[in-house]
């Protein structure tokens, strides 16, 4: 168990204090005027990064709830039906919840938020000490600040090592896979395919930055060889595809194309 988890751990057994909950609330109602005072303290850089943060989380906060507005939108059915209605049921009005947004719009806020209709919707976490080794080093090995990398991983092509005395984490070259073997869900067929890049990792953005590659991974793949086209005619270029097996117990990346 991690060694900052213990105040969790007895909520977990013993359950709250009586006001806790009370003291909570008035905590975070004493946040904002702590955080006025602050802001009214500070100067220089420090002032502009606070006002930087705060704009950004009242932005996300104006957006969440112009989000929430629309998919509560409720419209009055003016639907006249025939024949006379009863006086006890002329003040009642039937309301049905409108469809604000249009699909492409969602589709576009799926792809911004990193979602898709994929096949593989969830996956099974994997610990961080499975995918990472802790690799000693030092003049006595007793530092332990580098990591290896014991999954598959993608590097780009114009990928350079740091000096491995400063290298953090640590990606085999027998680790480094530059193809897939992607199978077309419509045509039933497989294609062997260079990666782009890796676009998303479902255990952690950390992995997605390192450009591991474990089961339910989210890739990039060339598919100008495939000779599929936009509406307008253009050449695809790259098109996302899903990792659907285990690459580094298959020697191998499977993956599915996301039509």
């Amino acid at each position: 168990m991690p060694q900052g988890d213990y105040i969790e751990l007895h909520q977990k057994r013993n359950g709250y204090r009586l006001d806790h909950f009370e003291r909570s609330r008035k905590k975070s109602a004493r946040k904002v005027k702590e955080d006025s005072a602050h802001a009214q303290k500070l100067i220089g850089l420090k002032a502009k990064l606070w006002n930087k943060k705060r704009y950004a989380e009242k932005a996300k906060l104006k957006r969440d709830i112009k989000i929430h507005q629309e998919r509560t939108n409720k419209r009055v059915n003016e639907e006249v039906k025939e024949g006379a209605v009863p006086s006890y049921l002329l003040d009642r009005e039937q309301t049905n919840r409108a469809k604000v947004l249009s699909n492409s719009v969602k589709q576009r806020r799926k792809e911004k938020a990193g979602k898709w209709d994929v096949p593989i919707p969830k996956v099974k976490p994997i610990a961080e000490d499975e995918i990472f080794k802790v690799i000693r080093s030092g003049k006595r090995q007793k530092k332990q600040w580098k990591r290896m990398i014991t999954k598959v991983c993608y590097v780009g092509d114009s990928f350079t090592r740091k000096n491995p005395k400063y290298e953090r984490f640590i990606r085999p070259s027998g680790l480094r896979f530059k193809k897939a073997h992607v199978t077309h869900p419509e045509l039933k067929s497989t294609f062997y395919l260079d990666i782009l890049g890796v676009k998303k990792n479902p255990q952690s953005p950390t992995y997605t930055q390192l450009g591991i590659i474990t089961r339910g991974t989210i890739i990039e793949v060339n598919v100008s060889d495939l000779g599929l086209v936009t509406e307008t005619g253009k050449v695809i270029w790259g098109k996302y595809a899903q990792v659907t097996n285990n690459p580094e117990n298959d020697g191998c990346i499977n993956a599915v194309l996301l039509v």
